[in-house]
């Protein structure tokens, strides 16, 4: 099914929605929470048109995840649902924390990717967007802690970071303490690319009869492809994607089972110009091929 949504949030608008294509209309809309009221609608959606078969969502922003999965852990129990999102981004921070770092590296860093008069960056109250929604989720109780894996992220706080002085930094760090000391699963790019053994352990303790995989496209910017919203990271190669795709199927294959599937942050103005769309129906195919195999 497809879900509608306004022209203007469409990502390839019409030229009738130019007025509405502004910065303040775009803060207006996620400082009202019209993420999540957004997010919602394709959460009903699941729920009435697609349960009691297995959700495969395709989407643009990653705000969709959350109330999809709220959805399907509903259906199966927090408890017995595992949440593994494959991102170079954390998409846990919320913005009282994340806006205040993003200053300080705009500030300090000769080689930041921010713009310090960016206005998404200034006077803004916590809401549920694309890089806040699993705070929400983790806040509401939605998911556990410990059935919360994130994988391939690449703002991670460096080590130098939780030397400085600044309150900002100071805050950003300690969030991130919070999360690990929570039970929250956070694994960094470089530690994913150093000791894949280690992931695919972490991997094998999922011990939840359910698992929802949510995949962020950009888990493989400027890298495997192209086609995605954000760039500032780059992510993984394709042949690092796939192994570890691999060792979610051998998660499937060992009798968890699939409660749902998504990914998001497709850029449909370069999606279709490299292999983008390729990977993506590569990785639903690895995974849904697991189902199929167990209902044999």
């Amino acid at each position: 099914g497809l879900l509608p949504v306004p022209d203007w949030l469409h990502p390839l608008p019409p030229d009738s929605s130019k007025p509405q294509l502004t910065s303040s209309e775009m803060i207006d809309f996620i400082d009202r929470n019209g993420c999540r009221e957004t997010a919602e609608e394709a959460g009903r959606f699941v729920e009435e048109e697609v349960f009691p078969h297995i959700p495969c969502l395709i989407a643009v922003d990653h705000c969709l995840t959350g109330a999809v999965y709220r959805r399907v852990a509903a259906r199966h129990a927090p408890e017995e649902t595992a949440l593994v999102i494959l991102d170079s981004h954390t998409d846990a921070v919320p913005m009282s924390i994340l806006a205040p770092a993003i200053q300080y590296d705009a500030e300090n860093n000769p080689d930041s990717v921010h713009d310090p008069e960016d206005p998404l960056l200034y006077g803004r109250p916590d809401s549920y967007n694309a890089s806040s929604f699993l705070y929400n989720l983790l806040v509401e109780g939605v998911v556990l802690p410990r059935n919360l894996y994130l994988l391939g992220i690449s703002d991670y706080p460096p080590k130098n970071a939780f030397r400085l002085k600044d309150e900002r930094i100071n805050t950003y760090v300690h969030f991130y303490r919070e999360l690990k000391n929570a039970g929250v699963t956070l694994v960094p790019k470089d530690e994913l690319l150093s000791s894949p053994s280690r992931v695919r352990r972490i991997l094998e303790g999922i011990r939840t009869s359910h698992l929802y995989v949510s995949v962020d496209m950009d888990i493989g910017a400027r890298n495997a492809l192209e086609g995605v919203r954000f760039l500032d990271r780059q992510g993984l190669n394709e042949p690092q994607l796939f192994r570890l795709i691999g060792y979610l199927r051998e998660v499937l294959d060992r009798g968890v089972t699939l409660a749902g599937l998504d990914l998001t942050e497709f850029n449909p103005r370069k999606a279709g110009l490299d292999q983008t769309y390729p990977i993506a129906a590569r990785i639903i195919k690895n995974l849904v091929a697991s189902v199929c195999s167990q209902a044999l």
